[in-house]
């Protein structure tokens, strides 16, 4: 009898040579659950005739919401073997979604892994999330091979000759490399170019289960008329067979990422410095840079499940060092706690398989602890992880009760928990008024999520209309201000401008890291230096937090050491709710210009240091001519070009503003950049408009400054929601 599936994954698990850490990603529809499925029914671990099946396959799709929708919201892992050119390799696979209200899960997929496979509908093209995906991909120095999709479509709908096909799929990789050349680091714009004639590009059908290559096609000595003779085939069983036979999808794949994308050995040395910013001499810096099994822990949790079976919480992520052990004790660094771990999973197909332990170079699970998306695993107290940074913020809330009062408990231990497993929803917990807010990227996120409360974890809910997330900021420099303590004997005084433009954009680009800066930091100094800023002020940063910067400008001060942290954590909480409507600030600089502080540590803890540094921060940016942003969003609006006058139309009811429009056959496709808040019901309305026929996505994100007397409006409805009253009091904190 053959070698059983665990078996073979424990041996290979092994040998990080022969590990490929992959995912899936691609615009909406474009095919990656299918995709998946013939991936695993090649591997033996799902029925070859349902792979593909909407009814009977999509094997990744764990909710019953996913298959409700037809759409992938959740990242589902897998793993399985192959074998290339006489050997096995271990490949772990992560199904992403690719609707842009579930971003994060592919943000979070991309710590994980190191190569992704970007599926592309070839009848449709790059869309603007395959864009993103991109972005997000090369954020973390992920490198992408391209897979272009539904050729069937190009055959059977579209009916093209072979010569229209060719030119089509030569396109479709002109525009990919286009955009990496566009989005990628210097040092990698070209090396990571995609090339049909070296097999980083494949096309074929996931529904049809064929796929081609060129160094394929050589390999078998095979011509695509051998695939349109398939077509021929009337019976579809008869023709998945044939396919399967001839140009089978998993091998073509697989072949291209053994070979293309890199094994964790190769990646690890060029990926750790962009998401770790640790010391790489230290153990913990060496054991990530060679991906040592005997090196130091490091694991970075990206997805916290909760298993329906046992209620209990798994968190799968990426093992970086070391080997993780069942029963060993580790240290989660953010929420600085330590813990046992009691289970250590590999995936096996979908399902997860208890090993006692897993060495590093690994995609795995562990059980047993209590963490959250981002949270860096080690033995002792190490430098974590750059925080997990999605693409786009969230900037639709919703306030959430319960129906039944006895349930509030219930339902904060619920919304602890959604927190968890997709940490792009921000939950705010209010106990003390028993309204919870629930912010996420879009009415579809927030929907699902509130839909997931109600059916899987039982409970009934009532929730209020979209509520529109804001920002605040300053327009002017402000006069030094004094924040005083409450016992009258440390004084702390603030300077506020507004953080240049090029800064904030390189902080939001994910090019200058957000973190606390504990000691001197020069290739953060190097980079602020670089955008204009002087030297010896980027020596004094001492926190980059949400496109803000916290700046210590004093000098000589003794005790200095023993309050920064506590300044710091009152700059975050300004930071996190202005003085304005209490949300969130952005391209604030704050500068700590002098301090006068008691001599006895008692008088100066932090029930004193907390509300002077607050308040101070807070009247100076009362001072500076505070404003407020608001959020926009880059549709892509694509219908029929009957409706181009409605389009216009619509987006002008809504204080929009036209980008550009193009014309392909009969069809428009127009770039529109419209307020968040008039995008409220945006689906609806764009239905009636086009009589169905439109579809639209989201191509960027922007807060831009509103406009005065929309600002005032907004100001007091945000106030009266939230119960705050007058602006001076806002400054001083009288009123939380």
């Amino acid at each position: 009898m053959g070698e059983k599936m665990n078996d073979k994954i424990a041996r290979i698990m092994n040998d990080p040579k022969h590990i490929r850490n992959i995912c899936t990603s691609a615009h909406i529809h474009h095919g990656k659950t299918a995709f998946t499925d013939n991936l695993l029914a090649a591997s033996g671990l799902m029925a070859e005739k349902f792979a593909g099946d909407l009814e009977k396959g999509m094997a990744t799709w764990q909710h019953s919401d996913e298959q409700e929708r037809l759409l992938t919201v959740d990242a589902a892992n897998v793993s399985m073997v192959h074998d290339y050119q006489e050997q096995q390799y271990l490949i772990n696979l992560i199904d992403t979604p690719g609707h842009v209200d579930f971003g994060g899960n592919v943000t979070r997929a991309m710590r994980a892994i190191d190569g992704t496979v970007v599926l592309v509908c070839g009848s449709e093209g790059i869309m603007p999330q395959t864009e993103t995906v991109l972005k997000q991909a090369l954020r973390e120095r992920v490198k992408p091979v391209l897979f272009i999709n539904k050729v069937d479509r190009l055959i059977k709908e579209l009916q093209l000759p072979p010569e229209k096909i060719q030119e089509r799929i030569a396109k479709i990789i002109i525009e990919f490399n286009k955009l990496i050349e566009q989005i990628a680091e210097k040092e990698y714009k070209q090396k990571w170019q995609v090339n049909a004639a070296d097999g980083s590009v494949t096309f074929g059908s996931a529904r049809d289960n064929w796929a081609l290559s060129i160094p394929y096609m050589q390999k078998k000595n095979i011509k695509f008329a051998e695939v349109l003779e398939g077509y021929k085939i009337e019976d579809l069983e008869e023709r998945k067979k044939f396919f399967w036979g001839i140009a089978p999808l998993y091998e073509v794949i697989m072949d291209m990422v053994v070979k293309h994308l890199p094994n964790p050995l190769e990646a690890q040395p060029y990926r750790i410095p962009k998401i770790w910013h640790g010391e790489p001499e230290s153990p913990l810096g060496k054991g990530m840079l060679t991906c040592d099994p005997n090196g130091k822990l490091a694991f970075c949790i990206t997805r916290v499940l909760i298993d329906p079976k046992t209620n209990r919480e798994i968190s799968a992520g990426r093992l970086y060092s070391g080997t993780m052990k069942e029963g060993m004790t580790i240290y989660l660094n953010n929420t600085k706690k330590e813990q046992r771990i009691q289970n250590v999973y590999m995936y096996v197909g979908v399902k997860n398989e208890s090993f006692n332990n897993v060495p590093a170079g690994n995609v795995l699970a562990i059980g047993g602890i209590d963490g959250y998306a981002g949270e860096t695993i080690t033995e002792e107290p190490d430098q974590p992880f750059e925080e997990l940074r999605h693409i786009f913020e969230p900037v639709i809330t919703k306030s959430i009760k319960v129906t039944n009062t006895a349930d509030l408990p219930k339902l904060v231990e619920v919304l602890r928990r959604v927190a968890k497993e997709d940490p792009s929803i921000k939950i705010e917990i209010h106990e003390e008024t028993g309204e919870n807010l629930m912010s996420g990227m879009g009415e579809l996120h927030l929907e699902i999520v509130e839909n997931r409360i109600v059916t899987e974890k039982g409970l009934k809910v009532l929730t209020s209309p979209p509520i529109v997330v804001y920002r605040e900021s300053i327009s002017a420099k402000s006069p030094e201000v004094e924040g005083k303590s409450p016992n009258k004997h440390n004084k702390f005084y603030f300077v506020v401008e507004p953080l240049e433009d090029n800064m904030y954009k390189a902080i939001k680009a994910g090019d200058i890291p957000e973190t606390r800066i504990k000691k001197k930091d020069l290739a953060i100094r190097n980079q602020f230096v670089e955008f204009g800023m002087e030297s010896k002020e980027a020596d004094k940063i001492k926190d980059i937090y949400k496109g803000n910067i916290f700046i210590d400008d004093t000098r000589g001060q003794v005790y200095l050491g023993e309050v920064i942290e506590m300044i710091v954590d009152m700059f975050e909480d300004v930071m996190g709710g202005g003085p304005l409507a209490r949300e969130p600030c952005i391209k604030v600089k704050v500068k700590l210009v002098d301090m006068k502080l008691h001599e006895d540590a008692i008088h100066r803890g932090p029930a004193q240091v907390y509300p002077a540094v607050r308040d101070g921060i807070r009247e100076a940016m009362m001072l500076a001519k505070p404003i407020m942003f608001e959020p926009k969003q880059v549709q892509l609006i694509e219908a029929p070009l009957d409706y181009m006058s409605e389009i216009s139309k619509l987006v002008h009811n809504k204080r929009g503003q036209l980008l550009e429009m193009s014309q392909e056959g009969t069809m428009v496709a127009v770039k529109a950049k419209i307020p968040v808040a008039e995008l409220l019901g945006w689906s609806n309305d764009l239905r009636s408009a086009t009589s169905g026929r439109g579809v639209s996505s989201l191509v960027d994100q922007t807060f831009e400054r509103m406009p005065d007397e929309l600002q005032e409006k907004v100001k007091k409805q945000i106030r009266g929601r939230k119960g705050i009253a007058l602006d001076a009091e806002v400054a001083k904190g009288s009123s939380n």
